[in-house]
């Protein structure tokens, strides 16, 4: 089986200068964990997921600083540059075995280098559980 076969596609995207308050709101509205982050030129440059998040906030003294971090600092001063990708027809096994390797929870599809989709370990769970694999 195929990347391609389990990926999603419907993909949100953060832009880069938005803040975490706003991203944070996409990630509960969407129910996802991870956003692909693009530049004006709609190009992935990194990734934002709720780890994160959740890193800087610990990071922070008190409730004031906390608040600054999700008012004030956008996605692109917090987020994971260098996404790990995938191609679509890219091996399951394959995309599984990297996400352990990388201690990842998602790979990102490119296909051309154009963001086609996103493959997540709870895809590949629910495709073992439903006898899909």
């Amino acid at each position: 089986m195929q990347v391609a076969d389990l990926m999603n596609k419907d993909l949100q995207m953060a832009s880069e200068d938005i803040t975490v308050a706003e991203a944070v709101v996409t990630f509960a509205e969407g129910h996802i964990h991870g956003l692909p982050v693009v530049n004006h030129r709609h190009q992935m440059v990194g990734v934002l997921s709720t780890s994160d998040v959740l890193e800087a906030a610990a990071e922070c003294a008190d409730a004031e600083e906390r608040n600054a971090l999700f008012e004030r600092t956008l996605v692109g001063e917090i987020m994971t540059s260098r996404p790990r990708t995938i191609g679509p027809d890219a091996d399951v096994k394959n995309a599984a075995q990297q996400m352990l390797q990388l201690d990842v929870h998602r790979l990102f599809v490119e296909q051309g280098g154009e963001l086609v989709g996103v493959i997540a370990q709870s895809d590949i769970v629910r495709a073992v559980a439903t006898a899909k694999i």
